[in-house]
Order: C-alpha cells, then structure tokens, then sequence
C-alpha cells in the first residue's frame, strides 16, 4: 500500500540545453515530482520525520536545477527521480520536467519529459 506526496510546479531557472544561448541566457524550469511512500506511520504520530518533509525536497530539487548544466531534460528529469529516491521511504516516483521555453519555431505551449524510477 501506499500514499501519494505531490510537489507540482516548482520553477526554477537553469541553464540546460543543447544551444550555446541555453547555456548563456538560460531559462526557466517547471518540475514536478509525485512520490509513492506510505504515509501511514506519519498520520499516526503527526510527526514529520515520519515522511517526506516536501520542504527539503523542493530545496533539494530547486539545487540540482539551478545546478550543473545538462544538455537534455531527459538527463535532468533522471537526475531529479534519483534524488526523491534516494530516500528509502520513498517506493517509486515520478518526475516531470517542463521546458515551456525551449527554442522551438513552431508555436507550442510546453514540452515535457516525464520518468518513474523505482
């Protein structure tokens, strides 16, 4: 059995891509992570070392985007599903990372990738 913790929308500027101005100029990031823990023993004793203090996590997250620049969303999103893992609470999650900039000609409204880790 377990639980859902949803952190969504959390927008930080980073400096990932393939294109020298990526690099340059960067841009803003849009991440969302849904972990699977069992909440259980947190609810029972309202303690929040219990769980996931989605606090430190955000911090965490918001680090490894304003971090060392990456040239593929997909290499981000990996990186940022290894970090909500780490925590042995934690069964599975899922990581969303949204490049709603990237330099497309075409008008678009965002692109995505999203990866499960166990």
């Amino acid at each position: 059995m377990s639980d859902l913790i949803a952190l969504t929308g959390l927008r930080v500027r980073g400096y990932h891509g393939v294109l020298p101005e990526e690099r340059r100029d960067g841009q803003d990031f849009v991440v969302d992570a849904v972990l699977n823990i069992d909440t259980r023993a947190a609810a029972a004793t309202d303690d929040l070392t219990a769980t996931v203090d989605y606090g430190v996590l955000a911090a965490r997250l918001a680090e490894i985007v304003a971090g060392e620049p990456v040239n593929l969303i997909e290499t981000l999103a990996t990186r940022l599903a290894e970090v909500c893992v780490a925590d042995p609470r934690v069964i599975s999650a899922r990581v969303t990372v949204h490049k709603p900039s990237a330099p497309i000609v075409q008008a678009f409204e965002d692109v995505s990738v999203t990866v499960e880790r166990p």
